[in-house]
């Protein structure tokens, strides 16, 4: 993020905080921002239909500074000139980000969205949780990347949160098959 230009910075760390594609950032306004539900309405993704991303607390409060003085119909996240960001923008900027910061091979700016559902899926999030803040109708393309995350989740979650009945193993007790290679099973 740092190694952002400030009008950019501004635009990864929407992606980090919602996990939303460029294009649906590029095209929010301020209006699609709701501070009661801390959410932001992404109007027309991928698939055809809108949805509603959560935010956290941190997500809530980059919006509420986003949206700070601005018209309902003002582009949330514009470039420097005030103009919306188009198709292919954000490949030069985001190259010029991981130059500056030394990360190779460099990323693209939809691993910012890996970077939110994997570290959602290691938060303990669940994968419909996740699949759905992410415009998922389902979990397949979530279990499909990073379901192999959520096998901690479930280690952890077990051992912290399945029953246990107080029972303890028997030190002396003759199992039946050792009783029956002695002969002494009845």
């Amino acid at each position: 993020m740092n190694a952002c230009e400030s009008d950019f910075r501004k635009l990864v760390q929407g992606a980090l905080v919602t996990g939303a594609r460029y294009g649906e950032l590029a095209s929010l306004r301020a209006s699609d921002f709701n501070p009661d539900s801390h959410t932001v309405h992404v109007r027309t993704s991928k698939s055809g239909k809108g949805r509603h991303i959560v935010l956290n607390d941190e997500g809530v409060a980059l919006f509420k500074s986003l949206v700070a003085g601005k018209p309902s119909d003002a582009l949330l996240l514009p470039k420097r000139d005030g103009s919306s960001w188009a198709a292919a923008h954000q490949i030069r900027p985001m190259a010029d980000a991981s130059k500056h910061a030394k990360i190779n091979p460099p990323i693209s700016f939809h691993g910012l969205r890996h970077t939110y559902a994997s570290l959602a899926i290691m938060n303990g999030v669940p994968l419909m949780v996740v699949a759905k803040n992410l415009g998922h109708s389902d979990t397949r393309m979530v279990e499909k990347h990073y379901g192999h995350l959520a096998q901690n989740f479930i280690t952890d979650a077990i051992r912290k949160g399945a029953p246990t009945f107080g029972i303890e193993p028997e030190t002396d007790v003759v199992s039946i098959d050792e009783q029956r290679t002695k002969g002494t099973a009845s």
